[in-house]
């Protein structure tokens, strides 16, 4: 028998089972309406599942697509937003379409497409030849760049020497441009080549070398952009040593620029005034050399420098290969200023380049330097020559000074020194005085016979100072062991010679002699210091053979003389790009 409760436990399933096989009807329960329906979908066709499957999926792309939509509108509105601000490069051809183009933006590469048609003034005219109100370019070097909020202020350095503030402000009536401008000049680097077109108006400015206007920024453009990471800052570079040194016990000490760091970027260097300066005074000191000796009747030449062999005995030489045989970098144009003298050109003189083969780590020797170098007939002595040459000094001298009064300006500002004093007449100082004012000052000359030393020229230095007050003279009578082959003996004693050196400051700058125009006597002493006369000296001895005018002459060291008159530390400075024994570059 079944129980009741068993019975009773059975019935629900039962009636589930009825309920589950009876049709849809609306009074049906919903368990009975979800069961018909899963029922029904069952019975779905493959058709009305393909429907079912592409509306679905259409929904999906649709969402898809409204996405992307809204994506590319967001990119469009950001792309055009950057159009608008982006500032493209701009290149001007003509200052008739000049409105055409942006007021501010980087050049693109100038490559002579056209001629503009704009002036470009110089710094240095400014408050001469232009006066508040002028609309002036100006092309010029950033010195420095302050940007804050809706101001600019710049330096526009130009030549080195010559400084402008420039201004921008921004413009309430014209804001988005105004703040493009200032987007721009945001980006400007120190030391980058600029154009600046503006109005001037007046100003005061200390720190400038125009004090009294500035510029009213219209258009700027970079013509050369500097990178944003330089060797050092001219700013820096342009410090005293007695700047520094003072700073180092200050909470912002200025850092030390060492020599090789300089000399490895010397291009900027160079843009240091003091040392651009260095580099005038050079040109000027070339430029009044030929000055004086022209209008003392000298002609300019212009000799070989390879050579087939030495021309100065005793000085180190360059050797290279010569198609096949060796020659020779002129250490000097000695051989060939005396075979012009027999060409019958009685006055020359020469600027060129010298080399010497010595390892000297001094502070006054070079490798590579350039020679000033003279030559010319006499009559009957050397002191001809020396008053010459003493007349050719003190024109450089007194042109430096007058002349050259700026450029000498801005150098002693970072390099401390005084003009050269010298006598109206040439000083000269003989050998055996020379040597009474050395043991006088307790060195060790011995035989009298050997050559100075650095420190015995610089006591000569002081003492013909005291003596004589003058800085630039004259020490003939050198002791003919210690001089070329081609120098001439002294007269009355083999000994000594008819040489000299000429001193600055107690260092020497200039060495000459009366040459030895007897091609006998030339043989001779070539005999007398072992040297071969080989190809090279044939040719210079046998021009003597045919005759020729007793003649002196001298070489000067350009380097030197720039480094000893403006009291520099060391002839490098006096050198645009030095070579010395550890250095071949820049």
């Amino acid at each position: 028998m079944i129980s009741i409760r068993k019975v009773a436990s059975f019935a629900p399933r039962a009636i589930t089972t009825t309920l589950s096989r009876t049709s849809y009807s609306p009074s049906s329960s919903p368990q009975q309406r979800w069961m018909s329906s899963d029922v029904a979908g069952d019975q779905k066709t493959e058709e009305e599942k393909a429907e079912i499957k592409a509306k679905r999926e259409a929904r999906k792309a649709e969402k898809e697509r409204l996405k992307a939509e809204k994506k590319a509108k967001k990119a469009a509105e950001k792309a055009a937003k950057e159009a608008m601000e982006k500032i493209n490069p701009v290149t001007y051809l003509s200052k008739e379409h000049q409105d055409q183009y942006e007021p501010y933006g980087d050049y693109t590469c100038v490559m002579s497409r056209s001629q503009s048609g704009r002036v470009f003034s110089q710094v240095s005219d400014l408050g001469s030849r232009y006066v508040p109100g002028d609309t002036v370019w100006l092309r010029g070097r950033l010195q420095s760049i302050r940007v804050k909020g809706g101001s600019c202020f710049l330096v526009l350095r130009q030549d080195s020497f010559n400084t402008v503030q420039a201004c921008f402000f921004k413009d309430k009536e014209r804001p988005e441009e105004s703040q493009r401008m200032i987007k721009y000049l945001k980006t400007l680097t120190e030391e980058s080549i600029v154009d600046i077109s503006g109005t001037l108006v007046d100003a005061d400015v200390r720190s400038c070398s125009i004090q009294t206007l500035e510029l009213k920024i219209e258009r700027i453009h970079s013509v050369s952009a500097a990178s944003s990471q330089l060797p050092f800052s001219v700013e820096d570079a342009a410090r005293s040593e007695e700047e520094v040194e003072a700073s180092q016990d200050t909470d912002r000490p200025f850092p030390r620029l060492g020599q090789e760091l300089r000399l490895d970027n010397r291009w900027m260097d160079l843009r240091v005034p003091a040392n651009n300066g260095i580099m005038r005074i050079q040109s000027a000191i070339c430029q009044l050399f030929r000055e004086s000796l022209y209008a003392q009747g000298f002609m300019e030449i212009h000799t070989p420098k390879l050579i087939a062999g030495e021309s100065e005995s005793g000085a180190g030489v360059f050797t290279t290969d010569y198609f096949g045989t060796t020659a020779c970098l002129a250490q000097s144009p000695q051989l060939y200023k005396q075979m012009a003298i027999s060409s019958d050109m009685n006055r020359v003189f020469e600027v060129g380049p010298v080399f010497r083969a010595e390892k000297s780590h001094t502070r006054r020797h070079l490798c590579e330097f350039t020679g000033l170098d003279l030559e010319m007939a006499i009559n009957e002595h050397y002191m001809e020559t020396l008053e010459v040459i003493h007349n050719m000094f003190k024109y450089i001298f007194n042109g430096l000074e007058t002349r050259f009064a700026k450029e000498l300006s801005v150098i002693r500002e970072q390099y401390a020194s005084e003009p050269v004093k010298f006598t109206e007449d040439p000083c000269v100082l003989h050998w055996p005085e020379a040597m009474e004012i050395l043991k006088e000052k307790g060195f060790d000359v011995g035989d009298e016979l050997g050559d100075l030393t650095g420190a015995m020229e610089l006591a000569l230095g002081e003492a013909v100072v005291e003596k004589y007050g003058t800085d630039f003279f004259m020490l003939d009578k050198y002791p003919s062991a210690i001089r070329p082959f081609y120098t001439m003996p002294d007269p009355d004693d083999a000994n000594y010679s008819n040489s000299y050196d000429i001193f600055i400051r107690g260092q020497e700058i200039c060495s000459g002699a009366q040459r030895c125009h007897d091609p006998e006597m030339v043989t001779k002493n070539l005999e007398s210091k072992g040297i071969e006369a080989g190809e090279g000296l044939k040719p210079y001895v046998e021009s003597f053979r045919h005759g020729v005018s007793p003649h002196a002459g001298a070489g000067i060291g350009l380097e030197r003389v720039v480094f000893l008159y403006l009291g520099l530390d060391n002839v490098r400075k006096a050198s645009m790009f030095p070579r010395d024994p550890n250095r071949c570059t820049p």
